[in-house]
């Protein structure tokens, strides 16, 4: 077996739940360099689907399971961010603001309209006084 294959960095998620064991997984991966063999260990049924999954959303290399309970990743010079308390979800993005370049009333932005099932102010004051989709505000 060559250095490629021995792994930089060895997580033990033994006896965890998933959820804690993918935040102690992107703890102990948060400063190891792009391309580190990651192996880590796991009991939990779930792992064969989640540490894909979660290898997916942060755009880290899910490599298999080479051994039994064991499951290999090479990490990524860019991951996906993902939430604090929730590492299978993305923080909330920043939706860019409806005026840029564009001019004031109805056309541009459609004041008191709806979007997604919120209501939408182009005077910027938030709308949906009344609650989703009720345009008043």
């Amino acid at each position: 077996m060559t250095d490629r294959h021995l792994p930089g960095r060895t997580v033990d998620g033994r006896g965890l739940l998933c959820v804690t064991l993918l935040l102690r997984l992107r703890a102990a991966v948060a400063d190891a360099p792009a391309g580190t063999l990651v192996h880590v260990l796991a009991t939990d049924p779930a792992a064969p689907l989640d540490l894909p999954a979660w290898c997916h959303l942060t755009g880290h290399h899910y490599l298999g399971e080479p051994a039994p309970g064991t499951y290999a990743l090479r990490l990524t010079g860019t991951p996906t961010p993902t939430r604090p308390d929730a590492p299978w979800h993305r923080p909330p993005a920043q939706r860019p603001s409806r005026r840029t370049g564009l001019g004031r009333g109805p056309s541009a932005g459609g004041a008191g309209g709806t979007d997604g099932g919120r209501s939408v102010s182009d005077d910027g004051g938030g709308g949906g006084v009344g609650g989703p989709g009720t345009g008043s505000g």
